[in-house]
C-alpha cells in the first residue's frame, strides 16, 4: 500500500485500545461506528505478537485507518495495518527510546517504510507507565516542552509531535503554547479525556485528540468525547 499525505491532517479524534484490555465485539462496533477517525492499537504493559494480531483481527473487516504505534519492535506487523506510528520518546533519559531500539528494528527486521511514520513523543505523567519505562524526565517548563516539540519539527522533520499525559489530564496551557510554536508538524495530545468538556478544550489546543481509557470504564463517557 502507499501512505496517503499527512492523512491525520483531517482528523479531530484518534481512539487508542490497549491489545493487552478486552474489548467485546459490541463495545468494538460502538467505537468504529462512533465518528472516531481513527484506531490505534497501542500499549505499554504485556505488549505481544498474540495479543496485537487479536485486536488486529477484531478489526479487520472495519473501514476505518487502523494505526499500529508498537510498544517494541517484536510487536511490529503489517497485515491488516494501515500505518505504523514509531515513537521517539525525545525527553527519556534511556537512549533505547530515541535510537536504539529503532537501528535495532532496522537490522533485524525488512521494513515496509510505506507504512512507517515516526512521531516525537514528549511525555508528562510521571506516574504514567510509559514514563517510568522510558525513563522521561517529566518536570519539564513550558519553554522547555515547546523546544523539545520545536527540535522535533525544525531539526528532526518529524510530521507528529504527541504531547502524552497517559492516564491524567494534562495542562491545557502547556499544550497550546506548543500547538502555537508549531508551524508544520501536527500536534496530537493524548491523556486522561473522559468528558465531552476536556474534549472540546484539548482539541482547541492540539490538532488531534487521542482518547484511549475511558472506552473501558465508561462507553457513554467515551461517545462523548467524540466532537
Amino acid at each position: 500500500m502507499t501512505v496517503k499525505e499527512n492523512p491525520w491532517r483531517h482528523w479531530n479524534h484518534i481512539t487508542k485500545l490497549d491489545p493487552d484490555k478486552h474489548i467485546s465485539r459490541d463495545d468494538l462496533k460502538t467505537v468504529v461506528e462512533s465518528g472516531t477517525d481513527a484506531i490505534m492499537i497501542s500499549g505499554t504493559q504485556n505488549i505481544t505478537d498474540e495479543n496485537v494480531s487479536q485486536l488486529i483481527s477484531m478489526l479487520k473487516n472495519y473501514d476505518i485507518p487502523k494505526i499500529l504505534e508498537p510498544a517494541t519492535p517484536e510487536a511490529v506487523m503489517y497485515e491488516g495495518i494501515d500505518y505504523v506510528f514509531v515513537p521517539l520518546v525525545l525527553n527519556s533519559h534511556d537512549l533505547e527510546w530515541i535510537v536504539g531500539k529503532h537501528v535495532d528494528w532496522i537490522k533485524r527486521q525488512s521494513i515496509e517504510w510505506n507504512m512507517i511514520i515516526s512521531e516525537a513523543y514528549i511525555v508528562l505523567n510521571p506516574e504514567s507507565a510509559v514514563a517510568k519505562l522510558t525513563k522521561s524526565d517529566t518536570d519539564l517548563t513550558d519553554n522547555e516542552v515547546v523546544a523539545y516539540a520545536r527540535y522535533a519539527e525544525k531539526y528532526l522533520h518529524l510530521p507528529i509531535t504527541y504531547i502524552e499525559y497517559s492516564g491524567t489530564y494534562g495542562d491545557p496551557h502547556k499544550v497550546k503554547k506548543v500547538k502555537q510554536s508549531l508551524t508544520e508538524t501536527s500536534l496530537f495530545y493524548g491523556g486522561g479525556i473522559d468528558s465531552k468538556e476536556k474534549a472540546a478544550e484539548m482539541k482547541a489546543c492540539a490538532d488531534v485528540i487521542v482518547v484511549g481509557n475511558v472506552v473501558y470504564t465508561d462507553m457513554e463517557k467515551f461517545l462523548a468525547t467524540i466532537i
